[in-house]
């Protein structure tokens, strides 16, 4: 069974059209949507595994030129 989480991303601003761009792009990312309130993008990721997630969490969605700051809710 495949591991799935919600991503919700705080972008600096003005930079969000840019940063939902490159998340679309990256392998394991399901859906991306611009949204209101208090997080800017909220992005649903599936991997093999947890350490899948956290892998693209860390390692390809943090370093993205743009992103303020991440939650990461995994699904249940």
């Amino acid at each position: 069974m495949a591991a799935k989480a919600f991503v919700l991303i705080e972008t600096a601003v003005g930079r969000t059209k840019e940063v939902t761009s490159t998340i679309k792009q990256l392998e394991g990312v399901k859906s991306v949507d611009g949204v209101t309130g208090p997080y800017d993008i909220i992005a649903i990721i599936e991997g093999k595994t947890l350490n899948d997630i956290g892998d693209l969490v860390t390692g390809k969605i943090h370093p993205i030129t743009g992103i303020s700051r991440t939650v990461t809710c995994l699904a249940l």
